[in-house]
Order: C-alpha cells, then structure tokens, then sequence
C-alpha cells in the first residue's frame, strides 16, 4: 500500500480560483470523480490529501490548471478529462503538451492536448516525412498547419506548400462553370480555413499573393521540386499509389513533408488508396515515421470522440466477422 502524502498548492492572488475550478465546480467535480484521494479548496489553497502517487498526479494536474489560468486561459471539463486521461496512460504529465507549437494572431497558444499529438508533433519534428493517420478531429491536418506556420516564422522554411487531391464526384472540372480558380476552390477551402485561423487574413493573403504560401490541387505538384519549404499534403486517402509517389518525390533540400488522411473516409471511386499502400512500401525507410491518431486523440465536441469511437467498434466488428 502506497504512503498516505498532503500537499497545499497556492493560487496566485491575480488568479480567480473560479478559472481553476470551473463554473459551478464542474471542472473540480470531473477531476475528483476521477481519483479517490480528497481536494479541498479553501480561498486560494487547494489542499490535496491520499494516496502518495494520486497526490503527486493531482499536484501535477492542479499545477498545470493554475498555469493555464494565470496566463488568461479558463481550463475547461474537457481539459481536465483529458489530462486526467494522459496521467493514467503513464505517458506524459500534463505540463509538457503545454509547449506552445504558435501562438496566433489573436494571442491563442495552438499545442498538442493528447500523448498521440503529442507523438504526432514530435515525429514531424524529428523526421523529414510524416504520415499523420487518423480520424476526423484529431488534429492531423491544423497541427501540421501550426508547424509549418512556426517553422515560416523561423525562417526555417521560406515556403508553405499546401495541397489536396481534387475527387471529382460525378463530375468533370472541365465542365463545371467558373474558372479553374473557382472549380477547385471548395476542394481546399478547409485549408484556407485553417490557415486563416492561426494567422491574420491579410497577412495571409499578402503571403499567398507572393507565393510565400501555396494552397492548390495535388495535380498542381507534377514536375516540381520543393527546397526550403514546408509541404502537407491532406486527404491523402483520396490519392492514387502513383499520385502519392508522384508527390513525396517533389521533396527537396531543407524540406518537411507531412502527409495526413482517414483511410476510412475514402473517396476515390476505384482503385487503391495511395495512403493505404504506402505504409508496406516506406516502412523501413529512415527519416520517414507513421504516426497513427485514433477517437482517443479527438479533441472536438465530446460527441464527435464518441461516433468516431463507434465506427471503430462497427469497423472491428465487421472485421471480425469476415475473419
């Protein structure tokens, strides 16, 4: 049996005890559900009372909330869950998803918030080439998005490449109405609305103007070679095997790439996922690393963990039932 430990953590006077706890306490309600050893608040004190190691968790945890409260961020149910969450992994403590990837133009810090994004950053990082694979709200793509915006910042790039494939659905570009600007235009408009959240609109459209930020189709990539820049391709699952060759060879010197995709929102009306192949071809190569995101790293609405979590369900179940 673990020794009995009390710890007493002090909020600064300029932190609202409120931010730390959450309105009606629902933020001190999730945590204390979640561990058997006693929170008491009293004025500014947060007295932590129990077992040795759920103690040392929970100073942990509190120590990271009055973090984020000082620096103008109320923590939320959600934040508390998920730390929560990562100290029973064992993985990571909570302070160290604090390492801001960017601040924004508004001042909001964009950082991992689960151990798989944390990994997911991490290996873009260490690793020339990326493969970010994962469900919907995972943060595959805004997290690339953030590193290759921090890496602009730097100067470590002197470019940002954005690009996705164009699936047509039923319908030829060439007959659609418009220009080709037009046609292809609701294909990556996701990626403008990413970028268009982490930096000023006008920033960014002076850096698209220059050509210091590219967003454009897949198709665009043929025949190039990017050096000094930073390239994400998303929705890779909507690539063909020789589309995804096609773009992973337009690397070039001082160049990161991070390729992101659902290999179970496929929409490629035949044939075989680029994304799905290439992990059996590139596996064994250095400098290459496959990060899979799964519902546990959704950080969107709760309900959105919870349907990605039962399509998993449905998928293995089907699975099993083939086998």
């Amino acid at each position: 049996m673990n020794d009995e430990a009390r710890i007493t953590l002090t909020v600064p006077d300029h932190v609202d005890m409120t931010d730390i706890v959450g309105p009606s306490d629902t933020v001190l309600h999730a945590i204390a559900d979640a561990f058997a050893a006693r929170i008491t608040v009293r004025g500014n004190l947060i007295i932590l009372s129990g077992d040795s190691l759920e103690v040392q968790s929970l100073t942990a945890l509190f120590g990271d909330l009055i973090k984020m409260a000082a620096s103008g961020t109320a923590p939320t149910v959600d934040d508390a869950l998920r730390a929560v969450e990562l100290l029973r992994q064992g993985e990571f403590a909570p302070s160290i998803l604090r390492e801001d990837i960017l601040l924004t133009y508004r001042g909001r810090a964009i950082r991992p918030k689960t151990a798989g994004q944390k990994r997911y950053v991490d290996a873009i990082r260490s690793n020339t080439v990326t493969f970010g694979i994962g469900p919907a709200g995972t943060g595959k793509t805004y997290l690339a998005m953030a590193m290759a915006v921090a890496a602009l910042k730097r100067k470590d790039v002197n470019r940002i490449i954005l690009t996705r494939p164009v699936v047509e659905a039923g319908e030829n570009l060439g007959f659609l109405p418009g220009t080709l600007t037009e046609k292809v235009d609701p294909y990556i408009r996701p990626l403008y609305d990413a970028l268009f959240d982490m930096t000023d609109m006008e920033r960014a459209r002076d850096l698209i103007d220059r050509g210091v930020i590219e967003i454009a189709p897949l198709a665009f990539m043929r025949g190039r070679t990017f050096n000094d820049s930073f390239i994400i391709l998303d929705e890779a699952q909507n690539t063909t095997p020789e589309q995804m060759k096609m773009f992973l060879t337009r690397l070039g010197f001082n160049s990161k790439m991070v390729v992101t995709g659902d290999i179970t929102q496929l929409d490629l009306p035949r044939g075989l996922s680029g994304l799905k192949s290439v992990q059996s071809v590139l596996q064994d190569v250095d400098d290459i690393a496959f990060c899979t995101l799964t519902g546990r790293d959704v950080v969107r609405h709760n309900l959105v963990a919870r349907i990605v979590e039962a399509y998993e369900r449905a998928a293995a179940k089907e699975q099993g039932s083939r086998s």
